[in-house]
């Protein structure tokens, strides 16, 4: 069932986004040469514990998965595209580190995921991440009152083809509200006109997830969670929380 969220609701949607937003900025802010995973999630999750906020990942456990999730934030490194679990895995220069978080505040979430480099970038990955970016963008563009989920699914695929990227045809984004995976899906791959329409009040999360090889397969850890590159090519994710209004499509998920 899709809840379409009264303006109220998105205000306060708007705050439980902000703090996404600045726990991401912490954990990003503590990524460096030599720090663990882990201290990427204590960061994020001092911020949410002194926002008073909750988050969705932690003990989260979807019916792929064969154990609740442990952390915070989710924090997958080169190839690991995503549902990495921080771990004691220490940085290293030119890794490609994308970190996704969400938080609950007041009944209401928020989810949001970055992607960057540490140290001396490699070659090609910021120019992964830029056209993620982009597909990102393009998607939110997309997500206007009088469209449908296929349009905001192409704008995204279309920005991967063009700079011959894979994206996984089974993970996408999601509505979002008073759960952090509510209805409708938000695919990244699909054609435009088709799908559930867009409505004032309508809140998504997108996140486009490109593959650097190109292709669209993938394969999981031993742990369950992390998803990799079938290839061993690099993997960048970048996510908001938007809704859908009259003025045209709204970042919840930013400072």
């Amino acid at each position: 069932m899709v809840e379409i969220k009264t303006d109220t609701a998105l205000e306060m949607m708007r705050e439980a986004g902000r703090v996404v937003a600045q726990a991401l900025a912490a954990a990003r802010g503590a990524a460096a040469v030599g720090v663990s995973l882990r201290e990427l999630d204590e960061a994020a999750r001092t911020v949410l514990d002194e926002a008073g906020a909750r988050s969705p990942f932690l003990g989260y456990q979807p019916s792929f998965a064969p154990t609740p999730f442990p952390a915070v934030i989710c924090a997958s490194v080169n190839d690991a595209l995503v549902h990495g679990i921080p771990g004691d895995y220490r940085l290293r220069d030119g890794d490609l580190v994308s970190v996704d978080c969400g938080a609950e505040l007041d009944g209401w979430t928020g989810d949001a995921a970055i992607s960057f480099t540490v140290g001396t970038p490699r070659p090609g990955d910021l120019e992964l991440i830029a056209a993620t970016q982009r597909a990102l963008d393009a998607g939110i563009a997309a997500a206007t009152v009088g469209h449908r989920i296929g349009d905001i699914a192409h704008a995204v695929s279309t920005v991967a083809r063009t700079v011959d990227c894979g994206m996984p045809a089974d993970f996408g984004g999601h509505g979002i509200g008073r759960r952090m995976h509510e209805d409708p899906h938000v695919p990244n791959h699909g054609r435009p006109g088709r799908g559930f329409p867009l409505r004032h009040g309508l809140t998504l999360a997108i996140e486009p997830m490109l593959m650097a090889g190109g292709r669209n397969e993938y394969r999981t850890d031993p742990d369950g969670w992390t998803l990799r590159t079938i290839d061993g090519s690099r993997a960048a994710h970048i996510e908001h929380t938007i809704a859908v209004t009259r003025d045209g499509p709204r970042v919840l998920t930013v400072l």
